[in-house]
């Protein structure tokens, strides 16, 4: 009797394994995802980041250029700003890795070399500031922003 029982025990089992597999009670209608976000979300750190810097809030424009970064590393104007936040805070060796991922993600422009040679000046390290102020000032039309840097140089 007591293989019995187990025989039973064992058939219903078997009976709730396979009918348990089945998918013909399964919700096949079709669903619809969400949609990609379109925007950039890297827009807003960015824009507040700018303001920050014009207000002369240069921690809090570092802070919003850094996640405007993060969020996307190709954004050649976050890194400009992350830069010159930098420059603005003293931190000269981050400034420089700044510049140097900037250049790898915009290419050796004028503006940005004029940005590193205004940095140059800023550490008082005039000899390479000429230098590059002066490779800025041959690819750029309208040189005076460049002019004015120079400018800066001469004073004591």
């Amino acid at each position: 009797m007591g293989q019995s029982k187990f025989a039973a025990l064992a058939a219903v089992a078997v009976v709730t394994i396979v009918t348990g597999c089945t998918t013909s009670s399964v919700d096949i209608t079709e669903t619809t995802s969400i949609a990609p976000a379109t925007t950039d979300i890297s827009e807003a750190d960015l824009v507040s980041g700018k303001t920050q810097f014009r207000e002369a809030n240069y921690g809090l424009a570092e802070k919003h250029f850094r996640k405007a970064v993060e969020l996307r590393s190709d954004n050649a104007e976050a890194w400009l700003g992350l830069a010159a936040s930098y420059d603005q805070l003293g931190r000269f060796d981050f400034a420089d890795r700044a510049y140097d991922q900037l250049v790898v993600v915009a290419g050796r422009r004028a503006h940005i070399v004029n940005n590193m040679g205004y940095s140059q000046l800023l550490r008082g390290n005039k000899k390479k500031a000429r230098e590059l102020l002066l490779e800025a000032k041959a690819g750029m039309t309208d040189t005076s922003v460049v002019d004015a840097n120079l400018a800066l140089m001469s004073k004591p």
